[in-house]
This record gives structure tokens, C-alpha cells and sequence, in this order.
């Protein structure tokens, strides 16, 4: 086998491994945020604040990638929040990343914008949709 063919099978199956290991880590977010699990040291938000409806778009957007279903628009807008969470929430303590604590936003948001261009990869149900006939998702 050449390189050639080995960058045609596994560049969609690594693809998919990001998404759903980046997919997961996000979830664990929401998880945190709306079911205490982990458990956190401060007490979960009320779920229509800010923090509460960052908790839900964690959770579903998480849960979404990792089944790799509506992979580019999910991906799309889990980018954008992570880059409004960055300005909002880290920017203003220090304009160092490091010592803002929003290098995690900045590399999420960064996958994020990939999967929105590159797609889910293998192993998605967007590829098993697109393969079955339902048009592109």
C-alpha cells in the first residue's frame, strides 16, 4: 500500500476520531453544567441564564458531534460560541490566553471552524445518510 492510499483511508477515519473525541470533551461541559456530573466545585446555573443556555448548547452540540449528525452547521455555531464565550468571558481578564484561562475557547473554536469546512469524516451519520440517498447533510 502507498501513502497515497494510506492518506485516502485513514485521513476521514482520524478526521472522525477528532470530532468525536472534541465532540465528548465539549459534552462533558454540559454535562458539568446541567447534571453536576462531574461534580463541580460551584453549584449548576439556573438554566435559562447565560451560563445555563451555554450548558444546553454544550450538551446538544457535544452530543451532536459526537453522533456526527448536522456535523458542518453544528460545528459552525459551536465555533461561534466559542469565540463569543472567548471575547466575552476570557478577554477582558488578560490579553494572554495563558493567563486568561481561553486557550481551551481558542482551540475549540479553531476544530470547530475545521469540521464546519473539512465535515464529520468516517464514521458519522451524515456519511451514512449521504451513502443511503437522503442528499448531502
Amino acid at each position: 500500500m502507498n501513502t497515497s492510499d494510506l492518506l485516502t483511508i485513514w485521513h476521514p477515519r482520524m478526521r472522525a476520531v477528532l470530532r468525536i473525541m472534541v465532540g465528548l470533551l465539549f459534552l462533558e461541559h454540559g454535562t458539568q453544567k446541567l447534571l453536576g456530573f462531574p461534580p463541580a466545585p460551584n453549584p449548576g446555573p439556573a438554566l435559562l441564564s447565560l451560563l445555563g443556555v451555554q450548558g444546553i448548547i454544550e450538551l446538544v452540540g457535544g452530543a451532536l458531534l459526537v453522533l456526527g449528525f448536522l456535523t458542518r452547521p453544528v460545528a459552525l455555531v459551536l465555533a461561534g460560541d466559542m469565540a463569543v464565550a472567548y471575547w466575552m468571558v476570557h478577554a477582558p481578564r488578560s490579553f494572554f490566553p495563558v493567563l486568561n484561562g481561553g486557550d481551551a475557547a481558542i482551540l475549540y473554536c479553531f476544530v470547530f471552524l475545521y469540521l464546519a469546512v473539512a465535515g464529520p469524516g468516517a464514521w458519522s451519520l451524515d456519511t451514512t445518510m449521504r451513502d443511503r440517498g437522503f442528499g448531502r447533510v
